[in-house]
């Protein structure tokens, strides 16, 4: 039975998921490296073609944490899955179920559309991989993470 705190993010959800988001920086511990705004995330998840979905956990009709997500590919398995961009619960409500009910409406995205994977990045500090091991997933250690942006990425770019 679905979780009723879980939902599909709203257009009136922005201003909360974009406070989540920045809370979630300063919790990794990069709070000058979120630059996001409600009109970027609005956009993103309701502009005219978009590429960015979300749910959100609320309580007593608060939002209290949220998960954004994209589709990939996997070449291999020759369907789409699931990229879990960020998934954050406020503090006060940890342990409450809410990172579970939000990972496991993922999952029946997954299951609902035929996508093989639901994939997420986690660092490495971060208390929660416990969690997430508990839950089955499979971290992939053999894998390095390799990101691009600012003036590497328009580097590689004017090569084009």
């Amino acid at each position: 039975m679905p979780d009723d705190r879980i939902r599909r993010i709203r257009p009136s959800d922005v201003e909360a998921a974009v406070g989540l988001a920045h809370e979630l920086a300063d919790y990794e511990r990069a709070p000058d490296e979120c630059h996001l705004t409600q009109a970027q995330l609005h956009e993103a998840l309701f502009g005219a073609s978009p590429k960015l979905f979300g749910h959100v956990a609320e309580v007593d009709g608060e939002v209290v944490g949220f998960a954004v997500w994209f589709l990939n590919y996997s070449t291999w398995r020759g369907v789409h899955g699931i990229y879990l961009e960020d998934l954050y619960v406020r503090e006060s409500q940890r342990g409450s179920g809410l990172g579970k009910a939000l990972l496991a409406a993922l999952a029946a995205e997954c299951v609902a559309n035929g996508y093989a994977r639901l994939e997420w990045s986690v660092l490495d500090w971060n208390p929660a991989t416990e969690f997430y091991k508990a839950l089955g997933a499979v971290a992939m250690d053999e894998w390095t993470v390799n990101r691009l942006t600012d003036e590497p990425l328009k580097a590689l770019a004017a090569q084009a």
